[in-house]
């Protein structure tokens, strides 16, 4: 009995923050040469984890990159929107991007900031700073959004990753306290 009250405060402890939470979509990649257009053969690999905020209408990027061999990096950006084995123009540059075979990378961008994009995707998508966030939002759920560090060597990009929806904190904890409690229930029968 003791465990059902403690499982259900938890419950409501995290039905009462998930507002809080809603704000945020995370998108996640694994960057490396394999998926570069044309491919790369490269040891180098990467990780960027994209948070976007649909209230303070943020994208805070987290890049992380290991073993580049073209030299040091000389930029780093998302490009959208275009399927996987394709390649299009930049669309949100990373300014002041470390020149260093391996690194880290961490910067908020303000999408409401015209600056935040390259001129040729704003004017594609509606001439608008809100009409670019729409477009890159849109282009990064439906998978056609991708981040490319760039070098010497190559100039279109040594490491690439495709974007995708990070899962659901909430949906994998309550399917943890689900299985948790069934457990329970066949040890007792």
């Amino acid at each position: 009995m003791k465990l059902r009250t403690v499982l259900f405060g938890c419950l409501l402890a995290i039905v009462a923050a998930a507002p809080a939470q809603a704000s945020l979509i995370v998108f996640h990649t694994s960057l490396n040469g394999a998926t570069e257009t044309p491919p790369v053969a490269t040891p180098a690999t990467g990780n960027a984890l994209v948070t976007f905020d649909t209230v303070m209408n943020t994208l805070l990027v987290e890049l992380n990159w290991v073993g580049l061999i073209g030299g040091q990096a000389s930029a780093a950006h998302i490009h959208c929107c275009v399927f996987p084995g394709n390649n299009t123009a930049v669309t949100v540059p990373f300014p002041m991007f470390p020149s260093a075979v391996s690194g880290s990378y961490i910067h908020t961008f303000n999408l409401l900031d015209l600056t935040t994009y390259t001129s040729g995707f704003v004017t594609l998508n509606g001439g608008t700073a809100a009409s670019a966030e729409a477009a890159l939002i849109a282009g990064i759920k439906a998978g056609k959004a991708y981040v490319n560090v760039h070098d010497r060597d190559n100039p279109g990009g040594e490491i690439r990753g495709f974007l995708t929806p990070e899962p659901e904190t909430l949906v994998l904890l309550l399917a943890g306290i689900g299985a948790v409690s069934l457990m329970r229930r066949r040890r007792k029968a």
